[in-house]
């Protein structure tokens, strides 16, 4: 079996229950995964303002890929990068939804902002991600389409009802690939899980990607394994199988 040094967890829909919490066999299982010698990060579309709390539970002191590979840790308080989309284009994505009556958000440097909470002075702001919302996915269609025609963005989506935008380029897995170059490890040696469009170009590049039972059909024909869904504790699944070599024979 294949020894993994780096397991790379996507959150929402993979790490986390329905209910976005973290099950006590889950947490088992992550922490024996450390104590073997195993990285144990997070490659999320959340920013630190959402996924920090998880971090603390688990008490990792390990690099993050947080906002689709837009922001990078390298441990707790040490940021590796961020990489920002334009102003210009914040604004372009802004008038977009309000034009397509998206409901819409965006990470910067000190918030998650919504049209909520949305002014004139957070187009001042760096922004490292925005996303859109509808539940009619035919407006989500349309709203891609527009985008992949600017073609100077990165699209993708955690369910088929948004859409996420950041930096052409910028992803889980070029996320990933910045975390392997500074721990030293090879992609081949990387494990990573999730469910979402979001996270297909991590797992085809990982030395095995394993695609929640939960997970969107689309990323179950790419991964290399299907493991149990995450309210079944299908992360922990993943770790007795890949990292211990157990006999799951429910996976």
């Amino acid at each position: 079996m294949p020894e993994y040094k780096l397991l790379a967890l996507d959150m929402d829909g993979t790490l986390l229950t329905d209910d976005k919490q973290l099950t006590e066999e889950t947490k088992k299982w992550l922490r024996k995964a450390v104590d073997r010698g195993v990285t144990v990060m997070f490659a999320t579309g959340r920013g630190m303002q959402t996924a920090s709390s998880f971090w603390e539970e688990l008490e990792l002191d390990s690099p993050m890929v947080m906002l689709n590979g837009a922001e990078i840790w390298e441990g707790p308080n040490q940021l590796m990068t961020r990489t920002y989309l334009p102003r210009e284009t914040v604004r372009r994505l802004h008038d977009l939804a309000l034009r397509e009556d998206a409901h819409f958000w965006g990470y910067s440097v000190e918030s998650l902002s919504g049209q909520g909470n949305w002014s004139e002075e957070l187009f001042e702001k760096d922004w490292m991600k925005f996303g859109m919302k509808h539940d009619d996915l035919g407006v989500v269609a349309r709203i891609r389409e527009e985008l992949f025609g600017w073609g100077e963005l990165e699209i993708t989506s955690s369910a088929p009802v948004n859409v996420e935008i950041s930096v052409k380029g910028i992803t889980k897995e070029s996320g990933v690939r910045e975390v392997c170059r500074l721990l030293g490890v090879e992609m081949a040696q990387v494990l990573a899980v999730g469910d979402s469009e979001n996270d297909i170009s991590m797992l085809r590049a990982a030395g095995l990607g394993v695609a929640m039972g939960n997970a969107e059909e689309q990323v179950k024909a790419i991964a290399d394994a299907v493991t149990a869904s995450n309210n079944e504790d299908g992360v922990a699944k993943v770790v007795q199988k890949f990292i211990f070599g157990l006999d799951i024979t429910e996976f």
